[in-house]
């Protein structure tokens, strides 16, 4: 107690009571090394529901995402192995790659500026990992095993028949809703099509595919149904990135140390200020639903996913006994600290506009995103012949149209003004949307008025109505000219 009241004495300058052993281990190691396996207790309340409704809607999204088309096309897909890229339904192509690329980047500042504002709230609301562990596999654990206390019990008891039935039912369930997720990744690269394919033919026509569908499925079965808050703790970078993005003024679950300590069980009746007692009843029940099996009274820690499960389990108990709830709350540490308010920090600022100005440069790549991409490309070895007094040239076209509309095209030479275009074929070419035309042209140009033996030429692709949709600059070339002075 003497080193509590130093801390209430120092104006609450840290939060650690223990530095020696909370530093020193993470909440799921024994001392020998072992591991100690969590067993939360079932959590209830206000951000619960909450984070339950955002789970629910999250895994809607995942699981009907491969099924949604626009104009035929995939609302999203990513088929790096084919090079066949849709995103809401629109293509993209390796020629696009660097627009993916800002995306990404913007999506990197996005989460900086995230966490430096809201610290981890996207590990408990949002994280794959988490949504899928708590919202899918820990629920069917409830339900078969039954809350933190019966699984404890069945833990340690023999290998009897409820304990066989128990968990054999369990890991079954778990290995049925592993390959159930595996196969939804795999259609979001290859699409349903091709996964239900696969399916309907048998593993032995698709050896490959089959090898690497086990191998995901083993791997989702490993991670939740035995690795499970050791990815956030001992796998995932983001957990270390907070540490350094973080500061006094991050939002976090924290614990409000000022009000709570000194920390003491409850008693009936009596007068907790009085007698120089906090508000923490130490009932431990911040630790019994905490899923990474941490004390939040220690203070913000690597392991801490801002799940909300302790605050939800802190109020409940704060109502029952009467005090104020909050003992447990979304709050920074100067505000728990000196009581001043948030505030949106000068760093904050300059990474959010950074972001604004990523994502505006990331739109207007996008809305100007040609619709077409036409190249003109001498065959290898070519070269010019002249016929009729005119310069001929021969060119292999190729057209890729990025729209989800057929389209009709025609070929002009844009400069210099007096070459002429002939067709091989006709004078309108047809491109099927999200397709590639090739095709060859001759490009002719009057003798007289060649004057170098190569010459920039830009051709140009027109629509229907005379709109230029893309243009594409090479050379001509004609019979060397000696220049006399």
């Amino acid at each position: 107690m003497s080193e509590i009241n130093e801390e209430v004495a120092r104006g609450g300058q840290g939060q650690v009571l223990n530095p020696e052993t909370y530093r020193d281990s993470i909440g799921t190691m024994e001392q020998s090394g072992k591991r100690k396996w969590v067993f939360p207790k079932k959590p209830k309340g206000k951000y619960t529901n909450y984070r339950e409704l955002v789970s629910y809607i999250l895994l809607i999204i995942y699981f009907a995402i491969p099924f949604i088309k626009i104009n035929g096309n995939p609302f999203f897909l990513l088929n790096v192995i084919n090079g066949e890229y849709f995103i809401a339904g629109q293509p993209f192509y390796p020629q696009d790659f660097f627009i993916l690329t800002l995306g990404a980047i913007a999506s990197l500042i996005f989460i900086i500026v995230f966490t430096i504002a809201f610290g981890r709230i996207f590990c408990g609301w949002i994280c794959p990992q988490t949504i899928f562990m708590e919202s899918v596999f820990r629920k069917i654990e409830f339900w078969i095993e039954g809350d933190r206390n019966k699984q404890m019990r069945l833990d340690r008891q023999e290998w009897n028949t409820e304990k066989i039935w128990k968990r054999a039912l369990k890991w079954s369930i778990y290995i049925v809703i592993s390959l159930i997720i595996t196969h939804i990744m795999f259609m979001y690269i290859v699409g349903y099509e091709k996964v239900f394919k696969i399916i309907s033919e048998g593993p032995f026509a698709h050896i490959t595919n089959f090898i690497v569908m086990i191998l995901f499925t083993a791997t989702f079965y490993f991670v939740f149904a035995w690795f499970r808050e050791q990815v956030c703790t001992l796998v995932c970078p983001y957990g270390r990135l907070q540490g350094v993005l973080i500061d006094k003024e991050t939002i976090n679950v924290f614990y409000d140390f000022k009000r709570g300590e000194n920390r003491s069980k409850w008693r009936n009746g009596e007068d907790r200020r009085a007698t120089g007692k906090g508000d923490c009843i130490d009932c431990y029940q911040c630790v019994a639903v905490c899923p990474t099996g941490i004390d939040i009274r220690d203070g913000q820690q690597l392991e801490c996913v801002n799940c909300t499960a302790c605050i939800d389990a802190c109020d409940e108990i704060m109502e029952k006994v009467g005090l104020p709830k909050g003992l447990i709350r979304y709050a920074s540490e100067k505000e728990i600290e000196t009581g001043a308010p948030y505030k949106f920090t000068g760093r904050m600022k300059g990474f959010a506009a950074i972001l604004i100005l990523l994502i505006g440069f990331l739109g207007f790549l996008l809305s100007s995103r040609g619709e077409m991409e036409a190249k003109f490309i001498k065959p290898a070895g070519s070269t010019f012949f002249v016929k009729e007094g005119k310069i001929i040239n021969t060119y292999n076209y190729t057209f890729l149209n990025k729209t989800n509309n057929k389209k009709i095209v025609t070929i002009k030479v844009i400069e210099p003004a007096h070459a002429e275009i002939n067709y091989s074929a006709s004078s309108k070419i047809i491109v099927d949307r999200d397709k590639i035309s090739k095709g060859t042209i001759n490009i002719s140009f009057p003798e007289s008025q060649m004057n170098l033996s190569k010459q920039n030429i830009t051709i140009g692709v027109y629509d229907l109505n005379g709109k230029l949709i893309d243009s594409y600059q090479t050379y001509f070339e004609g019979p060397f000219k000696l220049q006399i002075p």
